[in-house]
């Protein structure tokens, strides 16, 4: 990762917008898109920014909701060109990262905010659970015969197993395509992707700003994505006192509890935190009775 420095135009249509982020760091290259998209997008509607060479992003649904706060749809997705481990349907090598695609929705209440991936998990899961001795919750991966397995340990055997498409064994074909689509919107998009030369970890990253009030009018916009969410959680739920919830709603639960009671980390988190406080001379936070 590159520490200073400045994302290099590469195209600018104005309302598509090509960068190289030589590998700065993922989450503020995101938000400088952000601002410009966001700016770009009430002048023309709608603006793209893609990015290749940008360092991790992080979580996708982390930027989602500073955009739907201003009326604003989002749409994020990213792949990795330098890591494979997601076999597509019907094979058993690996072709793609897990491929993440996000999307922000604002309505008149809560916002939808979309964060899925395009394969069964995750590479961050698979790898902490492996380290753990523990099992994945299904079958979300397979062995390197094609037998799934909920081991996250088939993948890190040689040859390795894979992470199987969002769908597994009986409807991979539709994570499989999922997986194509974020394949073509970055590393297509961006000119730069699994035909190229491997440079170590990162990510390549389509990201495009909507405003609604270049189309049918933010509050018609609004009235319609709002009925659709109420519509869902009026859905009788399968399973009795487990009502229906929209995307993103559980998280803004959560994250307004963590605002009052502080937030709980995963035991594996503060210990490697210390080392980096420790380098850089920042005091670790304190625990919270």
């Amino acid at each position: 990762m590159r520490q200073a420095s400045e994302p290099v135009l590469l195209a600018d249509a104005p309302a598509a917008v090509t960068w190289d982020g030589c590998r700065l760091p993922g989450p503020w290259l995101v938000l400088k898109a952000i601002e410009l998209a966001i700016q770009r997008a009430a002048r023309l509607g709608t603006c793209t920014v893609v990015i290749r060479r940008s360092h991790h992003i992080a979580c996708l649904a982390a930027y989602l909701k500073r955009v739907t706060d201003q009326g604003l749809m989002l749409v994020l997705a990213c792949s990795d060109p330098n890591t494979a481990s997601v076999a597509p349907f019907g094979g058993l090598d690996p072709v793609f990262t897990p491929n993440p695609l996000a999307a922000g929705i604002p309505t008149n209440g809560a916002p939808v905010l979309l964060d899925v991936s395009t394969a069964a998990t995750t590479n961050g899961l698979t790898n902490r659970l492996h380290k753990e001795g523990k099992n994945l919750p299904a079958q979300w991966v397979m062995d390197r015969h094609g037998v799934p397995s909920d081991d996250p340990g088939v993948l890190f055997t040689q040859p390795p197993g894979t992470i199987l498409p969002l769908g597994g064994k009986d409807s991979g074909h539709k994570g499989y395509g999922l997986s194509l689509l974020v394949e073509s919107l970055t590393g297509g998009l961006a000119g730069h992707g699994r035909a190229d030369p491997r440079e170590g970890w990162g990510a390549t990253v389509y990201l495009q700003v909507i405003d609604p009030r270049a189309f049918a009018g933010l509050e018609s916009f609004k009235h319609q994505t709002s009925a659709v969410a109420a519509q869902c959680r009026a859905s009788r739920p399968a399973q009795p006192g487990t009502a229906v919830r929209t995307p993103g709603e559980n998280g803004l639960a959560l994250s307004a509890q963590a605002k009052q009671q502080g937030l709980a980390l995963h035991p594996a988190i503060m210990p490697v935190l210390g080392i980096w406080a420790a380098q850089l001379g920042i005091a670790i936070p304190t625990e919270l009775a």
